[in-house]
């Protein structure tokens, strides 16, 4: 008796996708962060104005005054504290548009660590922050240079490179808070008030109070190189207390 035996046909094997685990790399998310900044028009809006306004207000002091300009360090200084305050807000929207808008649960879908994302927001609004001043910067050097003869450059130098450094730290700044609180308007209104209400008014009782709190006069002596210790410890104080609370407060926010 002959006992036929059949061999199974061979299965083959699945080759499954492969799977990208962690989510996008830092560099893609920053980039992703970036975009996201500029892709509503009152993102876009703030980013142009950052950047526009200080020349804009060069040109027209420039061609009002008749008085004589002994160094442009001053009206750098103080174009580049206009631009840093625009600034603020550009980093609220960064981070508090997100719960404003609602769109803050896709960016934990896609990527649920938090802290990635945290971080990728603050290399990216600093980003933007630093770029917006620079052309802010540039600009309103341009100007001066062509509205305003006999003005000394000296110190222009140390002035642009504070100026940027100042707009990549008040744009950190506002999306600190703007995390912290989860939304726009509530957080654009406490730092606008803070610094253009409370620590005014905090300087014509307490002057020496007020200037050891004030980042908008931490960026007018440290373009001009007055109180530079002093002005550096105000502008890092904001920077790290706002993203710190920013991060203890996320981490522990439901997403809805």
């Amino acid at each position: 008796m002959t006992t036929t035996t059949t061999t199974p046909a061979a299965v083959p094997a699945v080759v499954r996708p492969p799977v990208r685990a962690g989510g996008p790399s830092p560099v893609a998310l920053v980039g992703i962060e970036v975009r996201k900044s500029l892709s509503t028009r009152s993102g876009r809006s703030l980013a142009a104005a950052s950047a526009l306004l200080a020349p804009a207000v060069t040109a027209f002091v420039a061609a009002a005054s008749d008085e004589t300009l002994d160094s442009v360090t001053g009206p750098l200084g103080f174009m580049g504290m206009l631009t840093g305050l625009v600034l603020l807000s550009l980093g609220v929207l960064a981070t508090a548009g997100e719960w404003s808008h609602g769109t803050v649960q896709t960016t934990y879908l896609l990527v649920p660590r938090r802290g990635r994302v945290l971080a990728a927001k603050a290399v990216a609004v600093a980003l933007l922050g630093a770029t917006a001043a620079a052309v802010a910067l540039a600009l309103s050097a341009a100007v001066l240079a062509g509205m305003v003869d006999g003005a000394s450059w000296d110190g222009a130098g140390r002035a642009a490179a504070v100026l940027v450094a100042a707009g990549a730290a008040l744009a950190l700044t506002g999306a600190g808070v703007g995390a912290a609180l989860a939304n726009t308007p509530a957080a654009m209104t406490t730092l606008y008030m803070v610094i253009l209400g409370v620590l005014p008014l905090a300087r014509t009782f307490k002057p020496e109070v007020g200037s050891k709190l004030d980042p908008a006069e931490a960026v007018l002596n440290l373009s001009q190189g007055h109180a530079e210790t002093q002005s550096v410890l105000v502008l890092t104080g904001w920077v790290v207390v706002s993203l710190v609370a920013g991060a203890v407060v996320t981490r522990r926010r439901a997403v809805a």
